[in-house]
């Protein structure tokens, strides 16, 4: 009598019930208690961070947390955000922090001169190399803040990825079991822009943490004087791409759609041929069109605006 070979292969225990029996995931309420926590260390602490580097006021409000696998949760970020993988030793290795791109542009504004009243609401957009220059600062106070709550041992001081837009991120690895995490929201508000930043921990990192007020640290006020002048030296030392534009003699249709390779088209000028150049479609000078010795040139003639605002233009 032959016996069928029947599999005794067990099934596979559910992910969230091995996550809870090892520690990766926690009771609802009490993951939430953890991160509102965080919310209120946050909200008293982080200002005053801002104000001591740059001397900006700014409010930051908790608006709650989500809870679900950690690459789900990155997912559902607004895509207008940019991230920076972080690591924090004796705590967690899988740490990613998010910042609106609204702040950093607003932030940038206020540092390069701008006043509030001048400001609007900036568009959704990527920053620029200039501006995630600038996040660098932002996220490395965010997570400076971090340290000091979590009070990891050993006093490690946190590593930061190079800042990347939401869209830029890479694919998580399919072979590679996403954990469940917590992204702890929360509002920043800076001369009445109002953008978001969060954070986005495994909970195994949550649950094993009992958060602590920081130490407030009142730095000088020149600190804040001489990071802003630090700043602005780095934008008025950063390489723009000037465009030239020259008018050229009116022609009939007729003509142009009959034009061939080596057919010459006049400029409109006589005499000194007006140039306008500009950068990032931002007019910046009035020049003038001609040659110096084997090479063309532009001379310039007269500027559209003051230093400060065609700073102000490129950075747009």
């Amino acid at each position: 009598m032959t016996m069928s070979n029947a599999s005794h292969d067990k099934p596979a225990m559910d992910p969230a019930l091995l996550a809870k029996l090892t520690g990766g995931l926690g009771d609802r309420g009490r993951v939430a208690k953890i991160c509102s926590s965080f919310g209120e260390i946050y909200s008293e602490f982080f200002p005053d961070v801002i104000k001591s580097e740059t001397g900006l006021d700014v409010t930051v409000n908790y608006l709650g947390c989500e809870i679900g696998y950690k690459n789900h949760l990155i997912e559902d970020l607004s895509a207008n955000v940019t991230l920076v993988d972080a690591t924090l030793r004796n705590w967690s290795q899988n740490i990613t922090l998010a910042c609106g791109n609204g702040f950093v542009i607003t932030l940038m504004e206020h540092l390069l001169g701008a006043t509030a009243d001048t400001i609007e609401e900036p568009a959704d957009r990527l920053l620029s190399i200039i501006e995630l220059d600038l996040a660098i600062m932002v996220f490395d106070k965010i997570a400076k803040v971090l340290r000091s709550a979590v009070n990891a041992p050993g006093g490690f001081e946190p590593s930061l990825s190079a800042p990347h837009a939401h869209d830029m991120r890479a694919r998580p690895q399919e072979d590679r079991p996403d954990e469940f995490a917590a992204a702890i929201n929360m509002s920043i508000t800076l001369a009445g822009i109002v953008s978001e930043f969060s954070l986005i921990v495994p909970q195994t990192a949550l649950l094993k943490t009992k958060v602590t007020p920081p130490k407030p640290k009142r730095q000088a006020s020149s600190n804040s004087a001489e990071w802003t002048e630090q700043l602005g030296d780095q934008v008025r030392r950063s390489h723009v791409t000037l465009e030239a534009k020259i008018r050229l003699q009116d022609l009939t249709l007729r003509t142009i759609s009959k034009l061939m390779v080596g057919d010459v088209i006049p400029f409109r000028d006589h005499g000194d041929v007006r140039v306008e150049v500009s950068a990032n479609s931002k007019e910046l000078y009035v020049c003038e069109f001609g040659r110096s010795g084997e090479n063309y040139m532009v001379r310039v003639k007269d500027t559209m605006n003051s230093d400060d605002e065609l700073i102000r233009h490129l950075m747009n």
